[in-house]
């Protein structure tokens, strides 16, 4: 089985590098992360770069890409940030379920705008008492004519408030059914009147920003209904894979940061007269990292390589999204030891891998909720 990587996509993660960088050095990071702001000039140089196009046909403006080109993009960038690509991601994942369940008139309208940059999207499904139990969603629409109008609460909206954003709402069209029968996606731009946000003050992940959004009587088209009324849980299945081997992709690449940090540290900072690093219990610590993250990362690329090769992978993106994530916990938590008081300080970029990692296993599905499906798939009832 071979995991190398085409010319192309060597030149991509290279292109990706440079990019990054150029354009989000650690201080212009550090500033994203302390003012909690929206890294709007960085996403202008991705679309210019088109990386924004690449997982998407020709004949919407795309470059024609696979899930591999996305997730060797995840990766890269989320050795800066795990954060910068919950940006990335929304947008190309929402972009996605159009791509597969939107009308051709759909497609047209909205694809060129988001690749352009004209245009972002991000995902609102969860609600106060909805997380993982998705069927408990409260957030209805109702048919007016030609529009819906839509009323409820959602919450953990990520990027929910980014200059021309459209939030994907998943919403409840019919009450009397089950949620799998019963939900619908509409597409809602963030300044539609009745849509009210409050950013949240989260631990980590703080540029992009996490938000709770009121929806009041906010009317919209009929035209921004996607995949039919009533289809909406086909079109979160639709894209499962993709975004949760992408979820791996970014916690392998903060993962994979935190043990360069660490090594680098371990070689730089000298107690009772040499390098820390040559001490066997610093030395045994960094190897135990790098070797747990490397079998992370080998699972997440044979996860990434079957969805692009078009086979079922539900039990290796689950296996992938877990073992990533809850590895880039881990790691984290290894590497403020190994730096000590300076990983504690918020002068060192250690403590914002550190905060950032606690959402890689609650985030995109929780690291319980994980082992459920895998038991599941294994035959036995939890």
């Amino acid at each position: 089985m071979d995991f190398s990587f085409t010319d192309e996509q060597v030149m991509l993660r290279e292109t990706v590098r440079k990019l990054m960088d150029e354009h989000a050095p650690i201080k212009y990071l550090r500033r994203l992360d302390r003012e909690q702001t929206y890294p709007s000039e960085l996403y202008e140089e991705w679309v210019k770069a088109g990386f924004l196009s690449i997982p998407f046909p020709e004949a919407y403006g795309g470059l024609g890409g696979s899930v591999l080109d996305v997730v060797i993009i995840a990766e890269e960038l989320s050795r800066r940030s795990a954060d910068l690509v919950m940006a990335y991601a929304g947008s190309v994942f929402c972009g996605l379920n159009i791509l597969r369940k939107g009308s051709e008139e759909q497609k047209r309208h909205w694809l060129p705008k988001l690749l352009s940059g004209d245009s972002k999207m991000s995902i609102s499904i969860s609600e106060p008492d909805a997380g993982s139990d998705v069927g408990a969603i409260r957030t209805t629409a109702h048919r007016d004519g030609d529009n819906w109008i839509i009323n409820g609460q959602k919450l953990w909206a990520t990027g929910a408030a980014a200059k021309n954003n459209v939030i994907n709402v998943y919403v409840k069209t019919d009450s009397n059914a089950r949620y799998q029968e019963g939900m619908s996606l509409f597409l809602v731009d963030n300044d539609t009147p009745g849509v009210k946000m409050r950013k949240l003050d989260m631990l980590g992940r703080r540029c992009v920003g996490t938000y709770e959004v009121f929806l009041n009587d906010v009317r919209v088209p009929a035209d921004r209904l996607v995949g039919g009324e009533n289809k909406g849980w086909d079109v979160v299945l639709s894209g499962l894979q993709v975004e949760r081997v992408t979820a791996a992709a970014t916690a392998c690449g903060g993962a994979q940061a935190v043990v360069d940090l660490a090594l680098q540290y371990a070689k730089d900072r000298k107690q009772f007269g040499r390098p820390i690093g040559t001490f066997q219990a610093i030395a045994h610590m960094l190897a135990d990292m790098q070797t747990e993250v490397e079998a992370a990362r080998t699972l997440m690329w044979r996860a990434a390589w079957m969805v692009a090769s078009g086979q079922k992978a539900l039990r290796e993106i689950t296996m992938a999204k877990l073992l990533a994530s809850e590895t880039y916990v881990k790691v984290a938590s290894m590497g403020m030891q190994v730096l000590g008081g300076y990983g504690y300080s918020m002068e060192f970029d250690m403590q914002r891998y550190f905060r950032d990692s606690r959402a890689a296993t609650i985030a995109g599905g929780s690291s319980q909720m994980q082992r459920n499906l895998l038991a599941g798939l294994m035959g036995l009832k939890v």
